[in-house]
């Protein structure tokens, strides 16, 4: 499928209306369009607040900003990251918008789809995305071609580094001082201050508290001190980290709402806040089953808190089943402005908010947990009284009115029940598994993009290679390339002619060096020898245990040569036609400059 190298938004006809408005009138529908704050949190578990009776935590301005605002007590998310990123902003479930896993290009999401800031742009709101994105690094499923006028973060599943890090601003990297989710709500302040009375949507996907798990010195030691009586070093050090990174998003939430004021748009902002699945491993959580990537209870149901001072009531239960795919629709109500022209599998839940301890009738959800395969045995449905998992090695029917921890299946009981609610998830998982479009092959040649980056994560390879951590997620590179028999490559979309200066990212040392290597793309060859060594040690990380993802290092940059390429789909392929020591080197991917 061809890509468009800008997305289009689809809304001429509101915009032919709103130009067509006296300048009074427009004003004046300006200052009454609500703005919108979204707060999105990574791995931060349904019980990871104070305000839903976890006894360690300290979250004081989120306990009060649920208390005093308008909380759903059932809202569900996807069990992973990237594909609930790609529902809140679709309003769809993930797999329509080609988001299946969360990487190997299985993060990215259709840039043919519709985002809420696409949806808010076209109504002339400045919009803003301060944190991770997850849901594609590659022009065109960047933040800045998915409807972002600014975007500070990363794109990747997760970051290395959060002390003094270097990050993204649109399409440059940025050097930071200071603690991550200090600097991003820096970052979103100060979008907030230049917005200038103008509405804006700012979306700020905080990365805390996914791993690595590193916080300052005054929030880990507070926690530590706490947990003494654990037996496990290992666990305490990581609860005392993800309780003291939680507490300090917490207090950044605060610096957020306090911006608000102070530039005299509390009352007309509307602020969301919740976690995008269950938390990243097992620690208090509300008796609920599951934690991150389960489709049970625990993995899926999240915290949602919501005020807006001037319309919505203070201190309201929502009752009934609500969910991610919501937001977008419901966003949509409660601003008053055009819906993206396709199917929305979510719901417009304005009314049930406005009205206090309101009740959602009943609805049907499904969740779906795919892995690089696609298969319906990852998956559950949940009804207002039920919920349905289906998986490879056993499925269960649990009632979540007098079993919310799901520990009685009640498939042998009521057959009936068991079977009607598998076909409906069925078939739901067949329509969306027939709408779902492949978008791992990486696109480059855009006339806009000067650099495109393959990175080793989304390579394939054959023969000895292997990642370095195993399970090739963000950041991860390639190692054990020991033969000439072994094959790296990647699948690329190019989209009109273009010509690449092509270097190669490595690591490799002395004993090793002097390797000959092959790129083959097309009709090019290109053959360059690896005879400058360049074997740096891991940088020194402030990490509070072993981390399972790949440490950060150098690399050096060799150049291959030049290479043209015409439109069509192509296969880059990197091979040893000579090896000097045990192993040809260790690959962090392929840089593509235009020339």
């Amino acid at each position: 499928m061809r890509l468009r190298p800008i997305h289009l938004f689809p809304y001429l006809a509101l915009c032919i209306l709103l130009s067509c408005t006296s300048p009074q009138e427009e004003a004046a529908e300006e200052e009454s369009r609500p703005n919108v704050l979204l707060i999105l949190t990574d791995d931060q578990g349904w019980g990871d607040l104070g305000v839903h009776g976890n006894p360690i935590i300290q979250t004081p301005v989120l306990d009060d900003f649920a208390r005093n605002g308008v909380q759903i007590k059932n809202f569900y998310v996807s069990p992973l990251c990237a594909p609930t990123r790609a529902s809140l902003l679709t309003g769809r479930y993930h797999l329509r918008t080609g988001t299946r896993w969360v990487s190997d290009g299985l993060e990215n999401m259709n840039p043919e789809e519709i985002t809420l800031a696409e949806m808010f742009q076209s109504a002339d709101y400045a919009t803003g995305c301060f944190g991770k994105w997850h849901n594609g690094a590659h022009f065109p499923f960047h933040p800045n071609q998915q409807g972002f006028d600014e975007f500070f973060g990363f794109c990747a599943g997760h970051w290395n580094n959060y002390f003094n890090t270097t990050l993204q601003h649109n399409s440059e990297p940025f050097l930071t001082e200071g603690y991550i989710t200090d600097v991003l709500t820096d970052q979103a302040i100060n979008f907030i201050e230049q917005a200038k009375g103008e509405p804006f949507f700012c979306y700020v996907p905080y990365n805390v508290p996914h791993g690595p798990f590193q916080v300052p010195d005054e929030y880990f030691d507070k926690y530590y001190d706490q947990l003494d009586t654990m037996q496990d070093e290992t666990e305490r050090n990581k609860l005392a980290a993800v309780y003291g990174m939680c507490e300090n998003m917490d207090a950044n939430v605060g610096r957020l709402l306090s911006s608000l004021e102070k530039h005299g748009v509390r009352d007309n902002t509307i602020v969301i806040f919740l976690t995008d699945n269950g938390p990243n491993g097992s620690r208090y959580n509300g008796g609920m089953r599951g934690t991150k990537g389960s489709t049970h209870e625990g993995g899926t149901r999240v915290p949602f808190f919501v005020q807006w001072p001037t319309n919505l009531p203070s201190g309201s239960t929502v009752d009934g089943l609500a969910a991610h795919i919501d937001i977008l629709p419901t966003l949509a109500g409660l601003c008053e402005i055009q819906l993206p022209n396709r199917e929305i599998d979510g719901i417009n839940l304005t009314d049930r908010l406005v009205e206090a301890n309101a009740t959602i009738p009943d609805r049907t959800l499904f969740f779906q947990q795919s892995d690089r395969e696609l298969l319906p045995q990852r998956g559950a449905v949940r009804t207002n009284e039920y919920r349905l998992v289906n998986y490879p090695n056993y499925t269960g029917l649990y009632n979540l009115q007098v079993d919310p921890d799901e520990s009685e299946d009640l498939s042998q009981e009521f057959p009936q029940l068991y079977d009607s609610l598998m076909a409906v998830y069925n078939e739901w998982f067949e329509q969306m598994k027939s709408e779902t479009v492949d978008m791992t092959t990486i696109p480059i040649g855009f006339k806009a993009q000067t650099q495109a980056v393959l990175p080793a994560h989304e390579s394939y390879f054959s023969g000895n290679v292997s990642f370095k951590e195993g399970h090739g997620w963000a950041h991860d590179w390639l190692v054990n390339w020991t033969s000439p028999d072994d094959r790296i490559h990647w699948d690329v979309e190019v989209q009109s002619p273009v010509t690449y200066q092509v270097y190669l990212s490595y690591t490799v040392p002395e004993s090793d060096a002097g390797a000959v290597i092959q790129l083959e793309a097309g009709d090019n060859s290109l053959v360059d020898t690896l005879s400058t060594a360049f074997d740096p040690a891991y940088i020194p990380s402030p990490d509070r245990i072993q981390r399972i993802e790949v440490y950060e290092k150098e690399w050096a940059k060799t150049y291959l040569g030049d290479i043209t390429l015409q439109p069509s789909s192509q296969t880059l392929t990197l091979l040893a036609k000579q090896i000097a020591g045990s192993q040809v080197a260790e690959v962090k991917g392929l840089v593509l400059e235009r020339k």
